[in-house]
């Protein structure tokens, strides 16, 4: 984003620093030195970016350079030391008093900037580096510093700091000053604000086309003949771009608006995520929410009509349990992990999906059990048994599980004395054996690993809740099927566990009782503050993280059930995270590569595009929270149309597979580890993420990277024997931090945090690509970028290769924020970590402004001859000069070109 200083606020708090115990020095002041300048080119850097405007370097062929510095300590203890100085092909060493020299790691600098008064990348940086912790005595020390790199012995200290407080690098700032407020300007952005759609066929982008007239008018959707991904009615393979939607809470109006905008976007599935069951207080636990059954039903047709296919999620345990309904020890409580166990609370459920199921739709006159244009059935959302909710089940429901555990015990061993021996007489808190009733461990010890007879113990447990989640699951299927006629596909839930190494895999078993496994992964960066589950206010602290440059956290990183379809139903790069346009560029690639069959964006609140988040209701200091869970934006719902039309058409290949793991039920049960698991889940709400990136230790003894090469399935109760792990030596680079995928199409720069996309019919890059040179040349496609961050994806309109294409679109996504959004520089510590971010100010207003395209294109193909510019309903605004070169045609971008469509 183009940013504007408002305001200088760089106080330095004096006393704050005394008071913290920390020390600051500037490099160009030492007590002494022996340091050989340059004589003119070295030091010709920027002084705004040195603390004091200066730095002291060295660049000598011949002289190492030398400098010391007193520094008077008034509190003895343990000080960090961090050093301000030039990392790059430097050698820097430091000694404490008479101590021994050591040299400093500068391969491990943070907040590197480029200080070359010319701008060109050649030595001239500065970054942080945490040296290390020294323990001081009160009193006067002396530290030395020695550069003797091979190159020139060059080397330049700005400042260095010893400090007993947590400290987050921020460019030449010291600790206590505060940062500049920052607010979006005009220059350098242009503003959002898509007509009104009246969807005429004189768009020239629309991708209904794609869809069928009606959903499901060759049947219903069912599995392949491999069983591992989905085919139409007639037998066709259909691939899913989706997103959650509220369409079935909207006016009749808005749906029809709102069905025909996805569709026109190339959506193919929504997911109606909701809870049918009428959870105020007072009402009976078979009462149904009768305005949202009809909104439902009504919503439905609207889908069918535009093509548009249905995943029904109908029970979310995210509410307080009325008195009314009486299910045992609930009363006020959300019914985390009831569900499994409460004969009650599955009676009722069995209402609700009957009502659902069986009812004659109004507006189509059939029941939805009968509905082709509803593909999957979801039993439930984000439950489990294996998750952290599951130990605080109330104690009612922790002796009826208990019963339930003492009967299965007796089943396994032949009596509860027997069950004992086996775990040699081992009681625990709440074990009531001449009741029936054996306790659960909470679901912490599962995380932990434990030896001798709690090891047995565990392991039955852990059988145990695996084998009744699986069979809830299949009864529900069964249920839905045989008793209620049912004729879709069913998903049992999409959620996880306390231990994703050691317990995913169980849970991962419990839904391959049916017939579609799912799962819901975000990413995102940092969001703290009051309310920030639902809300982004000013005050509110952030840090943007783009998973170009951590790519363990892509969110169809995931090790697939063999035989089984794979869908991840709610995803997004979750507000406000300013690096979005990534994302689609990244799901559509990725998916195509691991074979995923559906991933649900989270989520379309709005019948067209967000154009106000604002929640006026909620005013906070000058401006006002904004909504968090939302998609319709430019940043992402405004990328879905070429990624669409790349993984539907097919235009990227799915990979080999790389790793095939067999694993017996058995090393489940007893928490062995796999040989590859997930990268780290992250649940905005739920979780506190840690900031480690793509270098961290794998799980496993397979590297996570491998989901980036090809896919990666599983079978549960299978062979070890069968087991094969590709060599991806030849893809995966961890020197230079690449990732080449195995069909050749993908390439991942993880370092300097570029993806590139290259396909005889899709081509483009996304990431940071400035600073990767701004120049990227692919098979058919040249592309020159300026943009310090955008994701730019050239596409074939008509299913030829680009070469030969008679309409290409060109789609390019940068960075968004609202007019006026305001924010400071601030470091804060977040789980013991020092974060360097930014704290909102004012949350802004509309419209969104987005940074400009700078981006200019050749295309190797002598076909086309006009360039369009679009606006933000995919209609004709201007044309863009198109200039035939020797090989084809070349084009320069307009500044507010998002789409761009050539014939």
């Amino acid at each position: 984003m183009t940013l504007r200083n408002l305001s200088i606020l760089s106080i330095l708090a004096i006393g704050s620093l005394a008071h913290s115990a920390a020390i600051w020095r500037e490099g160009e002041e030492p007590t002494s030195h022996r340091m050989n300048r340059h004589p003119w080119w070295y030091d010709k850097v920027k002084a705004g970016e040195l603390s004091g405007g200066q730095w002291l370097s060295n660049f000598n062929d011949d002289k190492q350079g030398q400098a010391s510095y007193d520094v008077t300590v008034d509190q003895a203890g343990k000080y960090a030391f961090w050093l301000r100085a030039n990392p790059v092909r430097t050698r820097l060493s430091y000694q404490l008093d008479s101590g021994a020299w050591a040299q400093i790691d500068m391969s491990k600098a943070a907040d590197v900037v480029n200080v070359a008064e010319d701008g060109k990348p050649d030595l001239r940086f500065v970054g942080w580096v945490r040296v290390g912790d020294l323990t001081l005595a009160r009193g006067r020390h002396t530290i030395r510093f020695k550069t003797h790199s091979e190159l020139h012995n060059h080397g330049a200290i700005d400042a260095f700091l010893l400090t007993t407080e947590p400290f987050a690098p921020q460019g030449a700032r010291k600790p206590g000053e505060l940062g500049k407020i920052q607010e979006v300007q005009e220059a350098g952005t242009w503003a959002w604000d898509p007509p009104e759609d009246a969807f005429s066929d004189k768009a020239l982008l629309d991708l209904r086309g794609l869809n069928e007239k009606q959903a499901g008018q060759s049947g219903f959707v069912r599995l392949s003949a491999d069983g591992s991904s989905f085919v139409k009615g007639d037998g066709t393979p259909i691939r899913f771009w989706a997103t959650g939607s509220s369409g079935c809470n909207m006016s009749p109006e808005d749906m029809k608006r709102h069905a025909r905008h996805l569709a026109k976007l190339g959506v193919n599935m929504v997911r109606l995520h909701v809870t049918f069951a009428d959870t105020k207080e007072g009402s009976a636990i078979t009462d149904l929410n009768e305005k949202l059954l009809d909104g439902v039903f009504r919503f439905v047709k609207e889908c069918r009509d535009n093509g548009v296919y249905v995943t029904i999620s109908p029970f979310y345990g995210h509410f307080k349990t009325p008195a009314s309904w009486d299910v045992p020890g609930t009363a006020g409580k959300m019914p985390w992990g009831v569900i499994f166990i409460d004969p009650k609370l599955q009676a009722a459920y069995r209402h609700w999906t009957k009502e659902l199921y069986t009812r004659a739709n109004p507006y189509t006159g059939r029941a939805l059990r009968d509905e082709p244009a509803i593909a999957i059935i979801q039993v439930q959302n984000e439950d489990s048994t294996l998750f952290w909710t599951f130990q605080g089940l109330p104690p009612e429901q922790q002796r009826q599980v208990g019963k339930l555990f003492g009967q299965w015990l007796v089943g396994r061993y032949g009596s509860l004395d027997k069950a004992q021996a086996a775990w040699e007489g081992l009681t625990i808190k709440g074990d009531d054996f001449s009741q029936g009733v054996v306790a659960l461990y909470i679901t912490w010890e599962f995380t932990q690993d434990r030896t001798g007879r709690q090891a047995r113990r565990l392991d039955d447990q852990l059988r145990f809740l695996g084998e009744l989640q699986r069979e809830f699951y299949r009864s529900m299927g069964e249920y839905f099927r045989k008793t209620l006629g049912c004729k879709q596909l069913v998903n049992a839930s999409n959620w996880r566990t306390a231990d994703q190494l050691k317990l995913d895999d169980v849970e991962r078993w419990t839904y391959a009782a049916l017939d579609v496994i799912a799962v819901n992964r975000y990413t995102g960066g940092v969001h703290e503050g009051a309310n920030n589950g639902y809300r982004i206010d000013p005050g509110h602290r952030i840090l943007s993280r783009s998973i170009l440059k951590d790519p363990l956290q892509l969110p169809v990183n995931l090790k697939q059930v063999a035989g089984r379809p794979m869908i991840v139903t709610e995803t997004t790069w979750v507000n406000p995270n300013l690096y979005q346009s990534e994302g689609p560029f990244l799901i559509s690639a990725y998916q195509s590569l691991g074979g995923v069959d559906a991933v649900y964006w989270f989520h379309a609140g709005e019948p067209t595009w967000m154009r106000d988040p604002r929640r006026m209701f909620w005013k906070v200091g000058t401006s006002y929270a904004l909504e968090k869970w939302t998609n319709c934006l430019p940043t992402i719902m405004g990328m879905f149309p070429a990624n669409a039309l790349t993984y539907r058409l097919g235009y990227l290949r799915q990979g080999r597979t790389v790793v095939h793991e067999e694993r017996k039920l058995e090393a489940m049960w007893q928490r062995k580890h796999p040989i590859i698991s997930e990268s780290e889940a992250f649940d905005p709400n739920r979780d506190a993420r840690d900031l480690r990136g793509a270098g961290g230790a794998d799980a496993g003894s397979v590297s996570r990277l491998a989901f980036l090469v090809g896919p990666v399935e599983a079978v549960y109760g299978g062979d070890p024997a069968g087991t094969t792990a590709a060599d991806l030596s030849s893809f995966v680079d961890p020197a230079r931090k690449t990732i080449r995928s195995n069909t050749g199409e993908l390439t991942w720069d993880y370092g300097t945090g570029v993806c590139r996309v290259n396909a005889p019919k899709a081509q483009g890059v996304a990431g940071f690509l400035k600073d990767a040179g701004g120049s990227f040349e692919l098979a058919d496609v040249t592309i020159r970028c300026n943009n310090e961050y955008a994701a730019v994806s050239v596409v074939a309109m008509d299913n030829q290769p680009l070469k030969n294409s008679a309409k290409v679109l060109v789609q390019v996504g940068t960075t968004a924020r609202l007019t006026g959004w305001q924010t400071r520089p601030v470091s804060f510590t977040r789980h013991n970590q020092s974060v360097l971010g930014e704290e909102i100010v004012n949350a802004g207003k509309p419209p969104y402004r987005i940074a400009e395209t700078k981006v200019a294109l050749a295309l190797r193909n002598d076909k086309l001859s006009k360039a369009t510019l679009l606006d933000g309903a995919g209609y004709a605004a201007k044309p863009v000069e198109l200039k035939k070169t020797a090989q084809g045609v070349g084009l320069a971008l307009p500044a507010n070109a998002m789409w761009v469509v050539l014939e």
